[in-house]
């Protein structure tokens, strides 16, 4: 039986000159997946995202949900999607409250049941005047807006953005429940953990295009392993080293004397074979992570230093 596909973005282009746009971009989301959309600032996630919403119309190819062209019926559509922006506009002369009930009434909907249920858990006090709130205060105030019909799909543009680890988290756990429920979420970001607690298929976004798009388990069960090897000293790192003709090396560290060996899982019993006669203090298996496999794509480049856990200059 086939899946549905509720969002469907086929060959998307939006190409603005000197390399900024979005080129050929082919998107399917079925319902009850969350799609992660990974890629660091200016990589076009949301130039998409914004298309996928109906706010920019396409220069070639089909963006739909639920089978309708967003661009042509964005009021229909939208009746049933939560949107939450990357920098939310909020109206500075209002409060919470006052934005909340206001939503409600343009979208034509109300759940207060929902609405209080996500005040809980967010821990969001509607009472404070928005010109008042911290940036994670208002940060909050769009994830309950966006979520507060409980609607059938969820955009996401950098959700997290502006919040703090425990609310990340508490913002983790929800999407998590929400896909239990049969929800259908893109979910566009720039914080390896994020996508790899959440997804289940991802793409990875350089310059606009689409550079590897793959279901997270088939990543979590690559048939790669990599272990570190702690030598004794440096004349059995460099025995071993010289020896060796099996396996791809890695990492070098001559100061601490380890090397970082990779090889199939099935040659598991030749690798330690390997070992034979060499001296070593420990060996330490390294998992392959997300960020491991994104950075084989941005490798040597500044644009991944605004990624989670890389320093660097941004562009």
């Amino acid at each position: 039986m086939t899946e549905e596909v509720i969002i469907n973005v086929e060959h998307l282009t939006k190409d603005y000159g000197y390399g900024r746009g979005v080129f050929d971009v082919s998107i399917k989301v079925h319902k009850g997946e969350c799609y992660g959309y990974l890629g660091p600032n200016g990589a076009g996630k949301s130039t998409t995202i914004r298309h996928i919403m109906g706010f920019s119309k396409t220069s070639v190819g089909k963006v739909e949900i639920f089978g309708e062209d967003t661009f042509r019926n964005t009021e229909k559509i939208l009746e049933h999607v939560g949107y939450l922006p990357g920098e939310p506009a909020l109206p500075l002369y209002m409060n919470g409250w006052q934005f909340l009930r206001m939503m409600q009434e343009m979208r034509g909907s109300r759940n207060d049941e929902m609405l209080n249920h996500l005040i809980e858990i967010f821990k969001l006090d509607p009472s404070l005047s928005i010109k008042e709130m911290s940036l994670g205060d208002k940060r909050k105030l769009a994830v309950v807006s966006a979520f507060m019909n409980d609607p059938d799909v969820l955009i996401l543009d950098e959700p997290t953005s502006g919040l703090d680890p425990i609310m990340q988290k508490v913002f983790i756990d929800f999407i998590l429940e929400e896909k239990k429920r049969g929800k259908t979420i893109l979910l566009s970001s720039h914080i390896f953990s994020e996508v790899d607690a959440t997804c289940d298929t991802i793409s990875i976004v350089k310059d606009g295009k689409h550079v590897s798009t793959f279901k997270a388990n088939d990543l979590k069960n690559m048939d790669q392993q990599t272990y570190i090897l702690y030598f004794l000293d440096k004349e059995n790192m460099d025995k071993y080293l010289s020896s060796n003709n099996k396996f791809t090396v890695k990492e070098i560290n001559e100061k601490l004397l380890t090397a970082a060996i990779e090889f199939n899982k099935k040659d598991y019993k030749v690798f330690f074979d390997s070992l034979s006669g060499i001296k070593i203090k420990q060996f330490v298996e390294k998992p392959f992570t997300l960020q491991d496999y994104f950075m084989s794509f941005y490798k040597e480049e500044k644009e991944f230093a605004g990624l989670s856990g890389v320093k660097g200059n941004t562009k």
